[in-house]
């Protein structure tokens, strides 16, 4: 049997239209399909490998930690200096206040942590999240999705949910003493790249101390980067009470985080003991890899260029068909008239060489989130290959 066939008939699959592009080998922002032909990875995984792939800083963390150790005992029990050391130096990026880490597999299970905590610290029960946001898709991450067609399939789910528009300051009111927290993506993702405006931000921390709700900042598509800082929450003149991070922050391997104070962070130790269990978060590869992808990004001086090479982008792709770009550093949405008529575009971009795709929110927008390490000949040769696949497409 070929790999596909046992894709189709072994592997569960979660559409009736996968892209089955068989990739036996990634480099940089490249992936090469077992036929040889190559593409130009334009959504690094969907925002995860921010460092490209397999980047040689990288996987010597990886090599060097597995002559070391792999897995050992359950999160939180030994000393172990990989999750140590991650923890010091994501710590080390943030404002004081955030100074703990729990280390997770993923941003779903970042979500389910922090929301976990929040309801645990306040002692209260109601959630507040945005239309259209996406924060993963298990149940209690699901809950506070923001999209009703994602979950109706799947109630009940948890009550006590309140669902307001995303960047209206008159919905803030509806954050009250019940609240438990707000969970935002400082940029909403699947919605098509939605940046508020800062003046919602510091209108949203103000009503959070206000009324004692915690906010949660998801940004497990934005951090490590994507944005052009560090955390893209630094742009607002804002700090969260708990940060979410996954995605980028690996480098390719699976790792998560939620990032509180210390004092918010100490509810899991009592009443109940072990509040919080993982048994393969914060594995001790993962975390080499998302040290070295933290370093890589410093000392390679990344964030610098996030700003050019996007508006590279933006300069370059200019089409009759293309109805605007929006972004926030290299996290960018592409709007055409039609999911039709972008779908066509996306078909023919792969054929071309070039891998983009939609949003789950947002299907007439071109995702567009390559490799912070993406240089400006490898911009201009993918635009102008979208560029040729618009005309093919809509000929």
């Amino acid at each position: 049997m070929s790999m596909r066939q046992l894709f189709l008939q072994h592997q569960a699959q979660t559409s009736d239209f996968p892209l089955m592009i068989e990739v036996e080998k990634a480099e940089g922002i490249y992936m090469y399909g077992s036929d040889g032909h190559r593409y130009i990875d334009l959504i690094s995984g969907i925002g995860v490998s921010n460092v490209g792939h397999r980047h040689p800083k990288v996987l010597r963390a990886i090599h060097d930690q597995l002559d070391r150790y792999m897995h050992l005992m359950v999160y939180g029990e030994f000393v172990q200096g990989p999750q140590a050391q991650l923890a010091q130096a994501l710590c080390s990026t943030l404002p004081d206040r955030l100074n703990n880490v729990y280390l997770l597999n993923s941003g779903a299970e970042a979500v389910e942590g922090a929301m976990k905590l929040a309801k645990r610290y306040t002692g209260r029960t109601e959630f507040v999240c945005c239309r259209n946001a996406y924060h993963g898709s298990t149940q209690g991450a699901l809950s506070v999705n923001g999209s009703e067609s994602f979950k109706n399939a799947f109630r009940p789910l948890l009550p006590d949910v309140r669902v307001i528009n995303h960047g209206a300051i008159p919905d803030l009111e509806q954050i009250t003493e019940r609240t438990a927290a707000i969970i935002l993506e400082t940029v909403q993702g699947e919605a098509g790249i939605r940046v508020p405006e800062v003046s919602y931000m510091q209108a949203l921390r103000a009503r959070c101390t206000q009324v004692g709700a915690l906010l949660i900042l998801d940004e497990i598509q934005t951090g490590f980067g994507r944005t052009g800082t560090f955390w893209a929450f630094e742009q607002f003149g804002i700090e969260p009470d708990i940060l979410l991070c996954a995605k980028g922050m690996g480098g390719g391997m699976p790792i998560g985080a939620f990032i509180a104070p210390q004092e918010i962070m100490a509810v899991f130790k009592n009443d109940p003991i072990l509040g919080h269990l993982t048994t393969f978060g914060g594995h001790p590869v993962s975390c080499a890899a998302s040290l070295a992808t933290l370093q890589t990004i410093q000392e390679e001086n990344l964030l610098a260029g996030v700003e050019g090479k996007a508006q590279l982008f933006k300069d370059l792709l200019v089409h009759p068909r293309i109805k605007g770009i929006r972004n926030k550093g290299l996290m960018m949405a592409a709007e055409f008239e039609s999911f039709e008529v972008l779908k066509a575009v996306i078909d023919q971009a792969i054929l071309n060489g070039v891998l983009t795709d939609w949003f789950l929110f947002c299907d007439n927008s071109m995702r567009i989130a390559p490799p912070l390490t993406i240089t400006e000949e490898q911009i201009r040769e993918a635009c102008q290959i979208i560029l040729a696949s618009i005309d093919e497409a809509v000929a």
